[in-house]
């Protein structure tokens, strides 16, 4: 039999542990950042020297590709893409989706392009009813629309996107909260300085895609602003030249953008936790809409019906999220799945007149 005394000492270090759990920083605020169509294979393997090698992708620039992404070693290959996510990222938080390890994430929805990714992201199921990008406005609630509407969310959520979709996916009109996407400006009383100049920029800027899509920059820096004078609770960061510069058929941009998506990131984790309002207790979640064509390297271009498109990935980092780190064990996620799991964080229950997909688990 076990001494009295030890059983003391063992039940209060039971209840010390149990009690650091419970007073682990408590998630208030949950940003979320998609970059269109990136796939898994550059975030897990780096560079693709298949595509790059090719003179109909590398912009007649494969030296400087190789210089800036290249090396043998594939860990350090692909933190030469990605420092941030492949540094304090990785350290610090959980990114699923390596195949090589049967780590499996995948669309459900069975297109395998922008709108229905969208949709099944932030709705939780896979409306088959959704076929095209230029589909009206979403008949579907979206998981940013239901939390504006619980109590202490409302006017605390927002969303920025450089497509101009993103008004139609997340039914601007009447959502109730700001929806910004492609060219559209700042319309609020009292815009700061930051934000009247980027207005102008915007409407001042070139515009290769016309009103469809706006540069990337406009769109993070416009986002920022936002999160550093509004101060919302959930915000929708949603880049889009990672898949524009692929259907382009432009690796070297495309790898250059992923790259810089990585130093925005960096530059918004940096932010959060210098920032009293969002330090120690706002998660960040990162991930895609669909992946594109790998298997006749000639494909990667494209994604809408080429086998391989419904892979992707997904990353979380903040508090009370384990710092997993690249999880290697094997298992079966799905997009559906991450609408539910943004409400769960903030420990809601994500209801819609439509199915709504389990959370996922796994990050606790």
């Amino acid at each position: 039999m076990m001494p009295s005394k030890t059983l003391v000492c063992l039940a209060g270090f039971l209840l010390c542990l149990c009690t650091a759990k419970a007073q682990s920083p408590r998630i208030k605020n949950v940003i979320v950042v998609t970059t269109d169509g990136f796939r898994w294979q550059e975030l897990f393997k780096g560079m693709d020297t298949a595509i790059a090698n090719n003179p109909a992708f590398n912009q007649g620039e494969k030296e400087q590709v190789y210089a800036a992404y290249w090396d043998e070693d594939e860990t350090i290959r692909r933190k030469k893409l990605f420092p941030f996510i492949w540094g304090e990222f990785v350290r610090k938080g959980q990114l699923y989706g390596n195949r090589k390890y049967q780590n499996f994430v995948n669309v459900t929805n069975p297109y395998s392009f922008s709108y229905p990714g969208y949709n099944e992201l932030f709705t939780g199921f896979a409306d088959s009813a959704i076929n095209t990008n230029h589909y009206p406005d979403n008949p579907n609630l979206n998981v940013f629309e239901f939390i504006n509407h619980q109590p202490g969310y409302r006017g605390r959520v927002a969303a920025f996107g450089s497509w101009e979709a993103y008004r139609r996916i997340l039914r601007k009109k009447q959502s109730g909260f700001p929806v910004i996407a492609a060219f559209d400006t700042i319309d609020w009383k009292n815009a700061s300085y930051p934000e009247q100049v980027i207005n102008r920029m915007k409407q001042q800027s070139y515009k290769p895609e016309g009103e469809e899509g706006c540069m990337d920059v406009f769109t993070y820096f416009q986002a920022m602003e936002y999160l550093r004078t509004h101060q919302p609770r959930v915000l929708y960061l949603a880049l889009l030249e990672t898949d524009e510069w692929a259907h382009r058929k432009m690796y070297k941009n495309y790898l250059d953008a992923a790259h810089q998506l990585d130093n925005w990131l960096q530059d918004l984790w940096q932010f959060v936790q210098q920032s009293p309002v969002y330090k120690n207790n706002t998660v960040l979640l990162i991930t895609t809409d669909h992946g594109r064509g790998d298997i006749n390297k000639l494909q990667w271009t494209g994604h809408g019906g080429i086998k391989g498109a419904d892979e992707i990935w997904l990353g979380i980092i903040g508090p009370g999220i384990s710092a997993k780190g690249e999880v290697k064990t094997p298992m079966q996620l799905y997009q559906k799945q991450v609408a539910q799991t943004i409400a769960s964080l903030l420990n809601l229950q994500f209801v819609a007149n439509h199915p709504v997909a389990d959370a996922i688990s796994e990050i606790w």
